[in-house]
Parts: C-alpha cells; structure tokens; sequence
C-alpha cells in the first residue's frame, strides 16, 4: 500500500497531496490505456470519480494483502461501468499489478471485468445495472449494527443512477435504522449517457437526501483531494444515528482537455490518435504497443477471487411434528420453525446469527414469533421489496443467515433482478414466499405467483424447494438454515392435511431428513405415476384414491426438490409407465416441462402430459380455481385415465 492517510488529521499535508497527484496520473493512464487497448469501457466516469477513490482507499481500514480481512472497512462502487478507475486505484494500493489490470481489462476469463465484480481483490460486490450498490451498502452497514462491529462502509455512487426508484427505498431505510456507519459519496458530473442529467431526468441530488433526513454534505471541488478527506474524516467520527452523503462536484473526463464535459466520454474510449494526445498531456510515455502485445499471452487468473466462506454453524433443532390429524398451513409451520431456529442460535447476551427480513407482511408470512425473540434481528423493511430482496442477500454474505419472506408475487416475481444480483454475488439468501400459486385464491392473478420456478431456473445458484405438508416445512426450513448458498421455498395460503402413508401414518415423521434432489415416493403403483409438489400433493391423494376405487394403481411421487430434481426418480417412474404432472405453475415453464427436459436429455421415451395452470386465475376459492385449470382430484384422475388409454 502506497498511501495510508491519518484520519485524526484535520487537512492533507503537502507531500499527501504531492502523492495523491503522482498515483492520480498513474491512474488516469491505466484508465485511458485500459479502455483503448480493450475499445471498450467507460474513461470518463472513472476520471471524474478518481480523486474520491484514491482518497477513500487512503484513509479506510483495509489490508490489501488479505482482502478478505473481517476488520476491513468496505467500499462498494455502485456506479460498477467506473471499472478501470477502481481497478487502477487498487492497483496503486497494492490489492494487484498494473500490468495484472492492463493485460486482462475485458478480456473473457480474467479478473478484471467490465463492470467491477468481487472476483477483482478489492471489490466488494457486483453492482452491475445501475440502482443497486446502495442497497449492498445498507445491508452490509445493517449486518455490521446487529452484530455490533465498528465497520464502516461507504458507497461510491453516480448522479444520473438516483433516477432508480431503488436507491430512494434504501435512503428512507437507512434513516430509519440509524446506519451512521455509511457514508455515501455521489460523484456529482451532471452527465450521463445520453446528455445532461437535468435534460434525461432533473433531480436534486441533495434535496432528495435532506428530505428523508439525511446529514448531506457538499463539496464545491470533487477533485479538491483536501476537501474530499476533510469531508469522509468528518463521516468517520458521525455517531449521530443519521447517515451522512457527500455530494462533490466533478467533471466527466478531468484531467484530459479535450474530453472534459463531454457525454459522449462516459462509455466510448479514446482512438488511437487521441491517447497518444491524452499522454502527452498527461506527460506520460504512451505504451500502447507494449500493453498491446502482453494482451496476446494467454488470460491471467492469478488474480481471481473466490465468493466468501463465513457462513456460521447453525443449530438445526429438533424438529416440530404435525400429527396425522393436524390441519394448519405451511406459513404457519415455517413461522414455527423461524422461531425455533431464533432460539437455538439467537441466544440473548450473544450476537444472533439468524436475522428476518419482512414487507410490512409480518403476521401473513408467520414471522411474528421469531419478531418477539430475536427483536433485534427483525427488519421491517416497509413496501419496499426491491430494496429488501438486495439488503437481504448483502447481509447473507456477512456472516449473517438471513430470511426473507413475503407473498411469492413480491418475492420472486418482482424482485427478479434483485435475485439475480444475490446469485452472481454467491449469497445465502433464505426466501421463503407464501401466497404462492392459484392458491392465493381471492386475491386473484396480480397476486398469484405462477412462475416463481420457471424464473428461478435462470439462475445458476438458487434451490427451489416446495413442501407437500407442515411436517416436511419444518424439515426443508431447518435444512436451509443450516446450509451456505441460496434458498427459494414457496408455499400456498391454505391450511392443507397433514401427509399420511396408506396405514394413515404421518409420512414425514420424526425419522424423515429432507435430501436436496431426492424425491419421495407417497404411494407406490405399477401403471403409472403422477408427480407432483406443494399445495396441490393432497389434492393428488385425493386423485389416488379414485383412481384405486377405479381399478388403476397409480404411484404418486412428491417432487419437493425441484431445483435439483431428483432425475433418478423420475427416469424410475418412466420406467414403470406414463407419466401424469400436476402443479400450481404454469404449465409450460414448471416442473412439467423440467421433467420432459430431463427425460429427453437422457433418451427416454415415454408417454407424459402435463398439467398445471394454463390460463390466469380469477379470483374466488383457490378450490374454485382449481377445477376451472382441471387441477382438483376427478380432472386429475381423469387426466390418467386418459393417459393410460
């Protein structure tokens, strides 16, 4: 590390900023080499953020030789396109080498992508699509409150991104949960792609904070290194409960005349004739050539980061047993579980390990109980689901297990790309969604999540997960407290019975573990197999029975682990004959046509059709609605019939 500043100082000395100096020409020469020699990248945000970067990086506490270092205050760039001015701010600060930066900038396979990702030492969290670093931010200055670790946590963030709905729902959180340990730094250029941010979408920038209360600060000069320092030192010792912004006023393309204020700057990079010009302002030695020809060896990945291994040893508990009598929802049972779970791990006197994320829905998703023991570690985040799907996985990948649960409509369906950003960061994201399916029922189709599997398939990181019953609830719920990565769990709103074997006995007793990726075989049968999951698995017991009744000896096989999916069963149930598939999804992008996929990637032919939701609801009993789609128990067992004539 080239420069560490001394915040108790109450301005820069002259040799500092003699330095800052010096590493900013450094910087804005890997800036404008990196872009040309890849054609590609953003030069002129990163040359009106870098004064801020090269100050943050001097005066947070940081090891570059452990980047991982629990102490380590975090820098999370929202503004991500800024790429080459962080990369070559951490390279002056020692996290790698230049010539690790230069030769594989956007170059497939190396560590140093387009826009900042965790592989690159250094950087805290892909932010990617503008309006989402904010959000890491909160929750990672939420999970240091709870834990009661001084961390600090700033977040660099650009002025045309606060048109985002997003980042004004984690402002308002901020406020609300007293996170003066984030600072927010705007880099204030008035420009984005397309002009002038007061021409695409006038805001005030610092009327916004103020208005929800925010300590906002202002400074005239964002590439005045002194003003810059005096203004982060004086976050660092805020512990007024109120978040603080910096609002710097900055130019797009400092330092190079010729595309100062220009728009065109953000994302297009310098030609040839234009860098040698840039270098020579610069008074720097254009080595294009060089750089150019270390571009040919093959792809570093030396330095390539892996996602973080901290996830706490959790206590599983014993689990709750549901009798074969009992009638209750599964929101009820996964409420059970939370609370159990809070009391095996959330001791008092102790840092909880388990924290519970919720949208004003707190009695609906059945987090009251765990709400009433772990107060501390209960976040009600308010009708704010975009900025609490991305709090929750920040704070999942600081050594905290949290839960996130709403109806599925807000879960998954609006926060697609909230999620999708919790995958690429290698979360440990717990979603556990009611309200999931036709079972809704009078709520209608706004609200009833038919494509919660179907959307989540598009990850690369995600379980999906849907219990039959409150017995194998508690055991899924259990199992994902205990278990890295992320989690999806879905249930309806009904109370459903609870899942007995022939002999009446309680199917998934005190013997039964839940397997990711092994199904269970409820009924057994030699002409055919229905498979099936979640709310709808009594209903083809029901269809069983009549299919019995009628002569036909149907299996039933509960598919509860949908992503992985149990393969092996599947090609088992094949093997005996058709194959019935019954879902409260839709039915083209469910478990239907998972298990088709599956059998054809495999080469097996046998007769199959597909049931589930081919339409939108209406909205009335989720019975009703039922019937209507040919899901209730004589369209299913006709269903078979058919298939097997």
């Amino acid at each position: 590390m080239t420069l560490k500043l001394d915040r108790n100082k109450a301005e820069l000395s002259a040799d500092e900023i003699s330095a800052l100096k010096e590493m900013r020409k450094r910087c804005a020469r890997g800036i404008l080499m990196s872009t040309t020699l890849s054609a590609s990248g953003h030069p002129g945000g990163s040359l009106s953020a870098l004064d801020m970067l090269l100050v943050t990086y001097g005066l947070i506490n940081h090891n570059p030789s452990d980047p991982r270092d629990e102490s380590r205050d975090r820098v999370v760039v929202s503004i991500g396109h800024i790429s080459p001015g962080v990369y070559s701010t951490l390279a002056e600060y020692g996290y790698f080498t230049e010539d690790d930066f230069l030769s594989g900038f956007r170059r497939a396979g190396s560590g140093f992508p387009g826009h900042v990702e965790f592989v690159a030492p250094g950087v805290e969290w892909d932010t990617g699509n503008l309006g989402q670093g904010l959000t890491a931010a909160v929750g990672m200055a939420m999970a240091f409150k709870i834990k009661k670790q001084d961390n600090r946590v700033i977040c660099l963030m650009g002025d045309g991104e606060h048109q985002k709905g997003q980042i004004v729902e984690a402002i308002r959180f901020a406020h609300k949960y007293k996170l003066d340990n984030l600072t927010v730094l705007v880099d204030r250029n008035h420009l984005q792609i397309c002009g002038a941010t007061e021409d695409i979408m006038p805001q005030s920038i610092r009327g916004l904070y103020s208005a929800l209360d925010w300590n906002v600060k202002y400074v005239e000069d964002g590439h005045d290194c002194n003003s810059i320092f005096q203004a982060l030192t004086d976050s660092y010792k805020n512990d007024s409960g109120v978040p603080t912004v910096i609002v710097a006023r900055t130019v797009m393309g400092k330092g190079i005349s010729f595309i100062e204020n220009l728009a065109k700057y953000h994302g297009s990079p310098l030609t040839h004739d234009q860098l040698e010009d840039a270098m020579n302002e610069l008074g720097v030695e254009n080595n294009y050539d060089h750089w150019q020809a270390k571009r040919q060896e093959p792809v570093r990945t030396n330095t390539i980061m892996g996602p973080p291994s901290n996830y706490p040893i959790i206590k599983g508990g014993d689990p709750i047993v549901y009798d074969a009598d009992t009638m209750t929802d599964n929101r009820s049972a996964y409420g059970n579980a939370l609370q159990s779970l809070a009391e095996e791990n959330n001791i008092q006197g102790q840092t909880p390990k388990i924290a519970g994320v919720s949208c004003d829905l707190e009695g609906s998703v059945k987090m009251g109980g765990f709400h009433k023991h772990s107060p501390d570690a209960y976040i009600e985040a308010g009708i704010q689901e975009h900025h609490a799907a991305g709090l929750t996985g920040a704070m999942s990948r600081d050594g905290l297990v949290t839960f996130f649960s709403t109806f599925g409509a807000f879960a998954v369906s609006e926060t697609y790309n909230q999620n999708r950003l919790s995958d690429f960061n290698h979360t440990n994201m717990k979603i556990v969604a009611t309200h999931v399916g036709l079972d809704v029922g009078e709520a209608g189709p706004t609200h009833q999540c038919i494509d919660y599997l179907g959307l989540i398939k598009n990850y690369f990181r995600f379980s999906v997960l849907m219990p039959a019953d409150p017995n194998q609830t508690d055991r899924i719920v259990r199992h994902i407290a205990t278990q890295p990565g992320n989690h999806f769990v879905g249930m309806g709103r009904s109370k459903t019975p609870t899942i007995t074997d022939e002999n009446g006995e309680v199917f998934f007793g005190a013997d039964y573990t839940f397997t990711p990726g092994k199904a269970d075989w409820l009924r057994r049968g030699k002409d055919l197999t229905i498979v099936t999951y979640g709310a709808l698995a009594p209903t083809v017991i029901d269809a069983w029975k009549l299919l019995k009744d009628a002569g036909v000896s149907a299996g039933v096989l509960n598919m509860a682990s949908l992503i992985p999916l149990d393969e092996d069963s599947l090609v088992e149930a094949a093997g005996i004959g058709p194959i019935l598939t019954v879902e409260d999804h839709h039915v083209n992008s469910g478990l239907g046509a998972s298990a088709a996929m599956a059998l054809m990637d495999r080469g097996i032919s046998e007769k199959m059709k597909r049931l589930g939701v081919s339409h939108y609801g209406s909205s009335g009993k989720p019975a009703d609605l039922y019937a209507e789609q040919g899901l209730d128990a004589q369209s299913i067992a006709s269903s078979a019939r058919e298939l097997l004539n």
